[in-house]
């Protein structure tokens, strides 16, 4: 299959990496942003052949799982209200709020329903006119496009039985809040390229220069990280701190901009609360002011919320990068994908659900 087969090829790979073993020097953090590339890390165990001295620390780069839990708490009293069709992604019906998930309240006969497109959602309200159709609207910049164009389709169909709980967070101040931490030891990032085929590349620009670190964006496949990785290493030993593209074949500097467009007319920044992390200024985003009436956390207002986390869950540290899936006392035992303590667990995307698919202990 193009562009998949050729990016597994082991002859490749084995070459790059020892690219990568001949070129480090010296002790390098390098920190892989999204969980997709997580996955594929620890599945091919590529940061088990890289050199010692070459650590990958795998960042907040799982939507589901920084969704803060007073936000899932929020969906599931939304979604347990009888004139209520709540439509999700998959991957949120698993995620663990305070007292269950939605999978469960469904269970217990709440109208939830998985879709596959925003649009889906629309076309349930337009169909469903005697019912609130509500959409739970998560994601990186990567869905935040679809779900722009989902919301402006029922503006202009005039549904007024349509709403989105809104849930966006952005890569950008993410990783600002990484290196601002008082112990962060990352020195070079890899982006992530479906975030950059959207959005480009040029928000990662001040960032580099101003941290003075290097920042690679990359594909998925194990040659695109391979590459990636040897291409920030070459730059921490060259002590340069510049904005590179490994995934050349599908992103641009400017990203989409037409998507862009769609985002803007639909959404604000917002100050944004992540999971295990806490507020991030500027890093969300939120419905336009003209599009308050498509605001489902304003139409259904749930107030006495009592959210707390698992005591025995360390997703907030595992999603900041200072620990590792294996600290957890709970990991494989307690906390297993079926039965997860933790968003990290369940959600596709988690690190401790990859740790755990590839037999990590």
């Amino acid at each position: 299959m193009r562009y998949l087969d050729e990016y597994r090829d082991p002859v490749l790979a084995r070459r790059l990496l020892a690219d990568v073993h001949a070129t480090a020097t010296r002790p390098w953090t390098i920190m892989e942003v999204c969980g997709g590339q997580t996955h594929t890390i620890v599945r091919q165990g590529i940061d088990e052949l890289l050199p010692a001295d070459v650590r990958m620390i795998h960042g907040p780069g799982c939507p589901v799982c920084v969704t803060p839990l007073e936000t899932l708490d929020r969906a599931l009293a939304i979604a347990a209200r009888p004139e209520v069709v709540f439509t999700s992604f998959g991957d949120m019906l698993r995620v663990p709020g305070t007292r269950g998930d939605l999978l469960g309240l469904r269970a217990r006969g709440a109208d939830v329903r998985v879709v596959y497109s925003p649009l889906d959602a629309v076309g349930l309200a337009a169909a469903n006119p005697d019912r609130q159709v509500v959409f739970f609207a998560v994601g990186f910049e990567t869905t935040a496009p679809a779900n722009a164009m989902a919301v402006l389709r029922a503006r202009d169909l005039g549904l007024d039985n349509f709403s989105m709980l809104v849930s966006h967070v952005l890569v950008p101040p993410a990783i600002t809040a990484v290196l601002d931490a008082p112990d962060n030891q990352v020195r070079a990032f890899l982006a992530a390229g479906h975030v950059c085929a959207v959005m480009g590349w040029t928000e990662y620009e001040p960032i580099a220069a101003r941290y003075q670190v290097p920042v690679v964006v990359t594909g998925f496949e194990p040659l695109d990280l391979l590459e990636g990785i040897l291409m920030a290493v070459r730059q921490l030993e060259d002590g340069r701190h510049e904005v590179e593209n490994q995934y050349a074949r599908a992103v641009r500097r400017s990203g989409n901009t037409a998507a862009q467009d769609a985002v803007r007319r639909a959404f604000r920044v917002t100050t944004r609360t992540w999971r295990g992390i806490g507020p991030i200024t500027a890093s969300g985003l939120a419905l336009a002011p003209e599009l308050a009436d498509f605001d489902a956390e304003r139409r259904f207002a749930v107030d006495g919320l009592d959210s707390a986390e698992n005591a025995d869950c360390i997703a907030g540290a595992i999603l900041r990068g200072t620990s590792l899936p294996t600290d957890c006392a709970a990991y494989g035992t307690r906390c297993t994908p079926r039965h997860p303590l933790g968003a990290p667990m369940v959600s596709s995307e988690g690190t401790c659900a990859a740790f755990h698919n590839a037999g990590r202990t």
